[in-house]
């Protein structure tokens, strides 16, 4: 009985010690499988950015909602904002820091059509960036996001989650205005 008991304790523990090795891997995949994910969400909103004419970016589907423009700002400032609160420090030409307000700044920015376009394209290479950095290190890594405590992996999850959001928010705006997402005719 003593025996096997300590047979029991000794695999269960081995058990433990190779379970961490494959939880990493676990992680890995699973930040691999959110990348992939995150460039997927980019061909379709640089897509959608692209193919929205100019005159639709000042278009809002209603007073005190963020127009076609400020959509496409905002998901560029979250994409530097969100890595903040893993330790990634946006670039300093953004001005953005963990502090909301700094996203804030950064997408009431006035600029044009083409310069939202090329400010996008640019945030998710930081995004992509910080999460190929952040790996399965980060996953069970504490962080606070706006007064919650999460994982490393919980934000990641959110960022991308955040980002799907915001994509659909501007399919429906390029709907409203006409405009048919390439992915949607066989341009993607």
């Amino acid at each position: 009985m003593r025996t096997s008991g300590l047979i029991l304790r000794a695999a269960a523990a081995g058990l433990i010690l190779l379970s961490r090795p494959m939880a990493a891997q676990m992680s890995n995949a699973a930040m691999q499988d959110l990348l992939a994910d995150v460039a997927q969400v980019e061909r379709k909103l640089v897509g959608l950015a692209n193919e929205m004419p100019a005159a639709t970016y000042d278009w809002r589907p209603m007073e005190g909602v963020r127009s076609v423009g400020e959509v496409f700002l905002h998901v560029a400032a979250d994409n530097y904002l969100l890595p903040t609160f893993d330790g990634i420090a946006a670039p300093a030409s953004t001005g953005v820091t963990s502090d909301y307000a700094t996203a804030q700044a950064f997408e009431q920015r006035a600029l044009s059509r083409d310069e939202i376009i090329a400010a996008l394209q640019v945030s998710f290479g930081h995004l992509k960036e910080a999460m190929s950095a952040a790996g399965a290190k980060s996953a069970d890594r504490e962080v606070r996001l706006f007064g919650r405590t999460m994982t490393g992996q919980a934000l990641w999850i959110l960022a991308v989650t955040h980002l799907h959001e915001h994509l659909g928010q501007a399919i429906a705006y390029a709907r409203s205005n006409e405009v048919v997402p390439p992915w949607s005719r066989g341009g993607m």
